[in-house]
């Protein structure tokens, strides 16, 4: 299945390429990996059709699909990558969590960071937090700064459902460092939960203001600003 699906999204892809829109996509990205030119939009279609024509049978059969596309050349094959993993739920659990590992890994930039910190670590985590926790915990140790921010960024999303004592855990972990993935990271993450919850982290922000960068607590106060609960 791995060898259909790969030459049904390259032909589509080749079909749909615009060398100008490839030139300004890579330049945005500050990347010398190539482009088809294809932007999101009209890659919509291609995510539903791989879905529909190609769906895992087993794990493993997942995993294959995923690396296929993955380690193909162009960047946009990459970020269809991140589609599939993402289009199959049922796979979204524990033993895949080495796979989304190894993409973070070898992403090492936002696009491809982000996604699957949020879709696919966090999706897996909100469904499965008693065994992948400590998987997480680790997480925030790492050398890989990427892989720091995964742990921030797997809380996005899970609205009331967030393990706070956690997050602001790891907030409180990573406060100090001068890395700006990870000081835009932790407000990020304080952003969205303060929309579930705004009290508990207008708490933590009024507490640690001292202790985060002026960029993670700016970002992390801007809805709560908004309701009048913080003054910046």
């Amino acid at each position: 299945m791995s060898t259909a699906l790969v030459k049904y999204i390259q032909s589509e892809l080749a079909t749909l390429a615009d060398p100008v829109k490839a030139e300004e996509m890579a330049a945005y990205m500050r990347t010398e990996m190539p482009f088809y030119g294809v932007q999101k939009p009209d890659r919509v279609p291609l995510i539903r059709e791989m879905k529909k024509r190609f769906p895992p049978v087993s794990l493993s059969d997942y995993q294959r699909n995923v690396l296929a596309l993955w380690q193909l050349e162009h960047r946009e094959e990459k970020y269809l990558a991140i589609n599939y993993a993402d289009s199959f739920k049922q796979y979204m659990i524990p033993q895949a969590v080495p796979l989304f590992e190894r993409l973070v890994r070898e992403g090492q930039w936002w696009d491809f960071v982000d996604p699957i910190a949020s879709w696919l670590v966090g999706r897996t985590l909100l469904s499965h937090e008693e065994s992948l926790r400590p998987v997480i915990e680790t997480y925030v140790q790492d050398e890989d700064f990427w892989i720091r921010r995964t742990a921030l960024l797997a809380h996005l999303g899970h609205k009331k459902m967030t393990n706070s004592e956690a997050l602001f855990r790891y907030c409180t972990t990573l406060a100090g460092e001068k890395e700006f993935f990870i000081r835009k990271a932790i407000g990020w993450a304080l952003r969205e939960y303060s929309k579930s919850e705004p009290e508990k982290v207008s708490r933590y922000l009024k507490k640690n203001a001292d202790n985060l960068s002026p960029l993670s607590y700016k970002e992390g106060a801007k809805h709560l600003v908004k309701m009048g609960l913080l003054k910046l």
